[in-house]
């Protein structure tokens, strides 16, 4: 068995394709509306069909997974969030752990809880 892809809810697909390329430079595989496969194997699809498909609530900020990058570059990334055009909710401030590592957790535009790290 194979895992192939994540998939995460999202309310507005134009908002959320512009988000994860402009800041973690993911770019769009395959457009079929309501699911965009980005790569590293990011699903986005219309938070209306995984409510419908599911017959249940989305809970956006259930803070129950996150989705991981690492950035070798973590001061390039953060001008990227600085300069991006809508404002980030931060959940971890940029924090310099004991091993040297730096990170930083913010939401994506549904809530969707990302975590950057140094190499």
């Amino acid at each position: 068995m194979k895992l192939k892809n994540i998939l995460i809810a999202v309310n507005n697909m134009e908002k959320s394709i512009h988000f994860y390329k402009s800041l973690f430079g993911l770019q769009v595989i395959l457009d079929n509306d309501a699911n965009v496969i980005l790569t590293e194997g990011l699903v986005l699809q219309d938070a209306s069909v995984w409510k419908d498909a599911l017959n249940r609530d989305i809970l956006h900020r259930n803070n129950a997974a996150l989705l991981y990058f690492e950035e070798r570059d973590m001061d390039t990334f953060l001008e990227k969030l600085h300069a991006y055009d809508e404002p980030i909710q931060y959940v971890t401030p940029l924090t310099t752990l004991a091993s040297g590592q730096k990170l930083i957790r913010l939401y994506d535009p549904d809530g969707n809880l990302i975590e950057v790290r140094t190499s």
